[in-house]
């Protein structure tokens, strides 16, 4: 029997092991992936937003020579902070069932990547899985094409290329960016009337300079309608007039949403739309007693609601929590 069985070893999930080991609690990590799944799928050469000093976890320091730390740092440091605690981590490893038993602890269901399922039995449970598994689809003809990627990693592949991409948030901002570093021809489709707030401020004049100079093309209030094998089909939502663009790939960078299914079959209420789970935001327990969420779990349709910087303090408020009931 585990004390606590944390479901996503994101930095999130990560912290929350940590908090609940320093309080002497016996806890282990299921993630389905690899350790810090959703960093490791950001953009190759990405960079934070975020100081080092906000990323932390556990009271180790993130130690770097840039302001803001890169893709790369902090999947060293999300290691290395887990060795140090020797977190428990059975990677590769997919929660697909929580069930709370009569006594009151939890059943967990999982099953590993060669298909062997296994179970655990736990006192409490917290869910902090991610969301880049879940792309917001937009529903246009054809975006379910082998030209259409909601992921950009890298650059590489699209030299040369005419590449649209699909937002105005800093993933769009970045991929464009670094598309025209290989000679691709730029199309930036943003609905806003201009670019989220939330862009970079060091990268937004660069990115308006390349507008500028028309080495991107940046086309606000459209929408992509319609996505072919050599073209696509852009609407202005000013007048409602269309335009075609020749067209080899279309990156759809429009967010993410996390995935409720494990909270719902567990029992766990969401809010009247749907939206967002149910819980305390002093101790992050949800309606069904001993299981709590962490991280962008809690957010609600927008899952920058929750940042690392925030969530990370999710697992001292659960284990406080987990703490003062066992004491009474």
């Amino acid at each position: 029997m585990q004390d606590v069985i944390i479901i996503g070893a994101g930095p999130c999930g990560l912290s929350a092991a940590i908090e609940c080991q320093r309080r002497g609690l016996n806890a282990l990590v299921l993630e389905k992936n690899c350790l810090v799944h959703s960093i490791f799928s950001y953009p190759i050469h990405m960079q934070f937003f975020s100081s080092p000093e906000l990323l932390e976890i556990g009271d180790i320091p993130f130690a770097t020579s840039n302001e803001k730390p890169y893709r790369h740092e902090a999947l060293a440091y999300y290691r290395k902070v887990s060795d140090f605690y020797n977190v428990p981590v059975a990677a590769y490893e997919e929660a697909t069932n929580v069930t709370r038993q009569a006594d009151g602890t939890f059943l967990v269901h999982s099953v590993k990547r060669g298909g062997k399922t296994r179970e655990y039995e736990a006192k409490h449970v917290i869910i902090s899985t991610g969301y880049f598994d879940h792309p917001n689809i937009l529903g246009i003809a054809g975006e379910n094409t082998d030209k259409v990627s909601h992921y950009f990693q890298e650059a590489h592949p699209y030299t040369g290329m005419r590449v649209a991409i699909i937002g105005g948030s800093n993933s769009a901002v970045d991929a464009a960016l670094e598309l025209i570093r290989v000679n691709a021809e730029v199309t930036v489709v943003c609905r806003g009337e201009k670019l989220s707030a939330s862009v970079k401020p060091w990268v937004k004049p660069i990115f308006d300079s390349m507008v500028d100079k028309g080495r991107i093309q940046l086309k606000l209030r459209s929408k992509i309608v319609a996505i072919r094998p050599d073209e696509v089909e852009i609407k202005s939502e000013i007048d409602g007039s269309l335009i075609t663009i020749p067209n080899d790939f279309v990156l759809a960078l429009t967010g993410f949403r996390p995935d409720r299914e494990l909270l719902f079959a567990a029992g766990v209420e969401l809010s009247e739309d749907m939206d967002k789970p149910v819980f305390d935001p002093e101790t992050m327990e949800t309606n069904v007693h001993g299981l709590y969420v962490a991280g962008v779990i809690a957010s609600g349709r927008n899952a920058n609601e929750v940042f690392i910087e925030t969530g990370r303090e999710h697992g001292r408020l659960i284990a406080e929590h987990i703490m003062a009931y066992r004491g009474k």
